[in-house]
């Protein structure tokens, strides 16, 4: 029996070792200052590749705990493409998207070309450098308790690019294929693609939509936890039978959830938080037990290159972008670091070839051996890459509850523009009411609003306008934000034109933080000629939201928590 429990251990029992490995291994990583994630994948290594304490069945017996938490994961990702919340992001999320789908397949195509590699094969190499690993990311941002407008571009970043990656890839497939004379009709190498973004749009929005609907009425978490549980198990195992991509399936699943349903967080990824420790524990432990070290004497040179290629694409693509997007610095100097980690759909994708018999066999062996030992290197390098990208741009720790907490960039409007007070009221509160998800009515906050400023001007000097507007729901606090450079020539009590217009909107228990949030805002103005400037002078809604949110601003919007 004692020979059987060390040479033939059970799925639940090696389930168990690993979590508790992946857990001691991720606390030990972060006590020398590492991402728990490379922790994590270090210890699998050592249990995996380096020592073989587990063999290669075992690892594969537990597959299906590898897809449910990936799965999970492209849910919680998909969930951070809400349209209302990303509105003011989208030029720099259009612009990263078109850089990263061109620019890093060029550099690497090229290098990979330089070496003397076939085209159809580096052209392969190349649309798998697009990816990047959000369980990786979404790890570590969770992890760091990051928030800001750089997280925001970041994840949101990472969703489109993964769908990127994989239509480009199947375009790629395809036109590889046709080359080598294995192809069918030229139409299927633009209809290939299209089919497998279709077919896992389709799906995780169809299980999306029934999920919405089926849970409208019900309020039992536990309930919820079961319907979630049973569309996300759904949506991943339909798309490997129907040939979509779990991933991508997955990541709709999340994106319908966040934009039908976006006021009710106990569907979806949302259940599972109290696990999530455990789930990204076994999930990135697993990961390094799958990382193969025979290939990497193979690949030598060409993966190392392919790695460096990939590395400065990311890094100019998101320089690029985010220079021709007038992105904050912050974002601008460190988005491309914060790309690097590259894992489970690189290796989906290579798996697509190097099982295809239509391909030669030295084909699939360079692209097995490159894009393995790459993806090995990223795995290691990447997290450590992405934590310091977090810690340089200033959104690591502030996912903590702060005084003006409820201002985000998509209630921020900058090149503000009314003709009167009331005029500016009506138009912030349609930015309230489209980006707050919380049930108010629009015509209430506009009256209160509106009847208040007639009794009393809200303009308090220096450029700033406080109107407010009562409400009878328990919605705490909400708002929404106006900067104008030119300033309005509104009746202030300084005589000075306004700049900033800070819409309020609270329920009947919030009269004190409402004191507070308008102090903040008088304090910063008054205290700091510089905040003042800068805040009136905002280019965009990111810029603002940073100087309200950046590590100097916490004198007037403190943390509320140690």
């Amino acid at each position: 029996m004692l020979a059987s429990l060390i040479h033939q251990p059970k799925p639940l029992l090696v389930l168990a070792l690993i979590l508790v490995v992946g857990v001691f291994s991720g606390a030990l990583a972060k006590r020398f200052k590492l991402p728990s994630v490379t922790g994590q994948i270090l210890a699998g290594i050592c249990l995996g590749p380096l020592f073989h304490v587990f063999d290669h069945d075992t690892v594969e017996g537990l597959a299906p705990i590898m897809s449910f938490a990936l799965g999970l994961m492209a849910v919680a990702v998909g969930s951070h493409l809400n349209i209302a919340k990303l509105s003011n992001a989208t030029r720099r999320l259009a612009t990263l998207l078109v850089c990263e789908a061109l620019i890093t397949p060029v550099v690497v195509f090229s290098v990979v070309l330089i070496y003397g590699v076939e085209w159809t094969t580096g052209l392969l190499i190349a649309t798998i450098a697009i990816s990047t690993a959000p369980a990786t990311i979404l790890a570590i941002v969770k992890e760091t308790r990051s928030k800001g407008v750089f997280v925001k571009t970041l994840v949101a970043a990472v969703a489109l690019n993964n769908i990127a990656c994989i239509l480009f890839f199947e375009l790629a497939h395809t036109m590889a294929l046709a080359t080598l004379g294995n192809g069918s009709d030229g139409s299927a190498v633009y209809l290939a693609p299209l089919q497998e973004l279709g077919y896992s749009l389709l799906l995780g929005g169809g299980v999306g939509v029934i999920l919405v609907i089926a849970t409208r009425h019900v309020v039992r978490t536990d309930r919820l936890s079961t319907y979630s549980l049973v569309a996300i198990l759904a949506t991943a195992g339909l798309a490997s039978q129907i040939e979509a991509s779990p991933l991508l399936s997955c990541l709709f699943l999340g994106m319908v959830l966040a934009n039908l349903s976006p006021d009710k967080e106990e569907i979806g990824h949302a259940v599972f938080e109290n696990f999530e420790t455990a789930i990204f524990a076994i999930f990135f432990t697993l990961a390094g037990m799958e990382l193969q070290f025979d290939y990497v004497r193979e690949a030598g040179l060409l993966a190392l290159l392919v790695f460096v290629a990939r590395a400065v694409g990311k890094l100019l693509s998101a320089d690029v972008a985010m220079r021709a997007a007038k992105a904050t610095q912050r974002v601008r100097k460190n988005l491309g670091l914060a790309l690097l980690p590259q894992a489970g759909l690189a290796v989906g994708l290579m798996l697509l070839v190097t099982e295809d018999s239509r391909f030669p066999e030295s084909v699939r062996g360079t692209i097995l051996a490159v894009v393995l030992t790459v993806v090995m290197i990223n795995e290691l390098i990447g997290p450590v890459m992405t934590r310091i990208a977090l810690g340089r741009s200033g959104d690591l720790g502030k996912d903590r509850p702060r005084l003006i907490d409820f201002i985000h960039e998509e209630q921020i409007v900058t090149d503000f523009k009314a003709e009167t007070m009331e005029e500016a009221i009506e138009k912030l509160t349609d930015v309230l009411i489209r980006t707050n998800h919380v049930q108010i009515d629009r015509k209430i906050v506009l009256d209160s609003a509106l009847e208040r400023e007639s009794r009393s001007s809200s303009c308090l000097g220096h450029g700033l306008a406080v109107p407010h507007a009562s409400l009878e729901e328990h919605v705490g606090i909400v708002g929404a934000v106006g900067i104008s450079a030119e300033g309005f020539d509104f009746d202030s009590l300084d005589g000075e034109p306004v700049h900033c217009i800070v819409l309020l909107a609270t329920g009947p228990n919030a009269g004190e933080h409402r004191l507070e949030v308008i102090a903040a805002f008088a304090t910063a103005i008054l205290t700091d000629r510089g905040i003042e400037q800068q805040l009136y002078h905002a280019h965009s809604p990111a810029h603002a939201y940073e100087l309200l949110h950046h590590d100097e601003a916490e004198d007037f919007n403190h943390f509320l928590e140690d």
